[in-house]
């Protein structure tokens, strides 16, 4: 029998569904607890539901008993210890602290109130082999309130300035930026904090 020509697919979303005892409490635990955000509900009264981890959806299933037994779930974010201070505040049950893992990840796993075990991971940049570099000083003067948004950039992404400037020279040169939408949102806060009023092209207009 001839093999079938597989066709081509795109895969957009992918959703994982648990199964829970009791819709009401998982929607308050997921939404209040973890900083998920209610979707939608369905079923009258509400059977089913969707909640969202920024573009990332799961659904919580009512209609079927709870079997967490060789289920994790897994999830890709920009911030992992962000979330892992938000969780630990929030009192939710961490089943494994956060660390860095020898598979290039920095994670953490909590367990919901059904025992599902949720995973949340960053991927580790520093993962592969030393790049040996020999670096020079290079004459380098900033607009002053430019210069303390990057100080303050540099500390947040726990890197030196040095470090933070050649990442972003590095994407530049591949036509992408190097920041997360988190990161950005925080990029926007500094440029409040720092009374910074002009826009991208602003260093055409620089007089001293």
């Amino acid at each position: 029998m001839a093999t079938a020509t597989k066709p081509p697919v795109e895969c957009t979303q992918q959703h994982a569904s648990v199964f829970v005892s009791d819709l009401a409490a998982a929607i308050d635990f997921y939404t209040q607890k973890l900083g998920f955000a209610l979707a939608f509900t369905w079923g009258e009264p509400p059977v089913f539901a969707g909640v969202n981890l920024d573009r990332t959806q799961i659904f919580l299933d009512q209609q079927r008993p709870p079997n967490p037994t060789g289920c994790c779930l897994f999830f890709n974010v920009d911030d992992v210890d962000a979330l892992y201070d938000f969780h630990r505040a929030n009192g939710v049950g961490i089943a494994q602290a956060v660390g860095d893992r020898a598979w290039h990840m920095r994670d953490y796993t909590v367990r919901d109130l059904n025992g599902y075990y949720l995973v949340f991971g960053q991927h580790l940049l520093n993962a592969g082999p030393p790049i040996h570099i020999q670096r020079v000083d290079v004459p380098v003067r900033l607009e002053k309130r430019l210069a303390a948004l990057l100080q303050d950039l540099a500390a947040h992404k726990r890197m030196t300035v040095s470090s933070c400037l050649e990442e972003m020279l590095l994407h530049t040169n591949d036509g992408v930026g190097p920041h997360t939408q988190t990161t950005l949102r925080y990029i926007q806060e500094l440029k409040r904090k720092h009374g910074i009023d002009y826009d991208s092209h602003g260093s055409y207009r620089f007089v001293e």
